[in-house]
């Protein structure tokens, strides 16, 4: 398996956990007591309370290890060469994130009175991070790469749009939907980023899978092969879409049903009859 789909694989795989992590988590609190909601940053687990926070932590750290140690080259003169700029790049992304992680921990141990706050700029920054990575990219992400990257940087966009949002309307449960089924959809096409370039089976008609500075890509032969190339992509992130609203809807009505008149919240670990009063404030859900 190439490095560069496993690059793209296991960190999305990482954001689509934890999105629906999330989605589970803000519909069960939406069903329990509506008036009551709250857009929560992270959610403790039943056992481990900071386990997605340790999570992101070991996964980032990971990562970042892996593109900085496995590509640990450098010039005579001690400057990096220009085809490895783009791990560094990627490591930068990891080190935000555990930025984020080990504060928002830290933030919830001292109980800080502005940490809800504090730990959503923290997670928008993380993401506006990776936005800009992939905006700016040494790498010159052109053809089939380009077009997946310029779907990844819409959905990273929207990501980090909705977590500062979040900051100013914390009750607002759309945007904690919304939020979640952007953090799905970008781990999902992140995984489908790294299978479809680098598995050679996936490689449009016309193209093909080159080696360049070190480095994997795919690569059309002419003009109409990346045009009709691009249209797949296209048709693919428009079909993904379509699969994530009828999931998001059909996860929603599930839970209603499930949880619609007994709620069990699991990071909790209390039972409560639906439209019992409840106090969801910061000091009782520790975020």
């Amino acid at each position: 398996m190439a490095s560069s789909m496993i690059g793209h694989f296991f960190p999305g795989l990482g954001f689509f956990l934890i999105g629906l992590w999330h989605l589970f988590n803000h519909i069960k609190l939406h069903v329990q007591n509506s008036k009551s909601f709250t857009i929560h940053p992270w959610f403790p687990a039943p056992k481990i309370r900071y386990l997605e926070l340790l999570l992101v932590m070991i996964g980032s750290s990971y990562h970042m290890s892996a593109e900085l140690f496995r590509h640990y080259r450098f010039d005579p003169d001690g400057t990096i060469p220009s085809p490895y700029l783009r791990n560094f790049e990627h490591a930068s992304i990891g080190i935000t994130f555990i930025i984020y992680s080990s504060s928002a921990i830290v933030l919830d141990f001292v109980a800080a009175k502005a940490k809800y706050g504090l730990t959503q700029l923290l997670a928008a920054v993380a993401l506006g991070q990776q936005l800009l990575m992939f905006r700016l990219h040494s790498a010159d992400h052109a053809g089939l790469e380009g077009q997946y990257h310029l779907f990844l940087q819409i959905l990273t966009l929207v990501s980090t749009a909705t977590s500062l949002m979040a900051i100013g309307f914390p009750k607002s449960f759309i945007l904690g939907f919304s939020r979640s089924l952007c953090i799905i959809f970008l781990g999902v096409w992140l995984m489908a980023t790294g299978v479809m370039l680098w598995t050679p089976g996936f490689i449009p008609k016309g193209c093909s899978l080159l080696w360049d500075e070190g480095h994997q890509e795919a690569r059309c032969h002419d003009d109409e092969s990346l045009h009709r190339a691009k249209a797949l992509i296209n048709i693919e992130f428009s079909w993904y879409l379509i699969a994530i609203m009828i999931f998001s809807v059909s996860f929603y009505l599930f839970l209603v049903d499930a949880y619609g008149d007994k709620v069990k919240n699991l990071s909790w670990g209390k039972k409560e009859e639906k439209g019992e009063e409840h106090d969801h404030d910061d000091d009782d859900l520790g975020l």
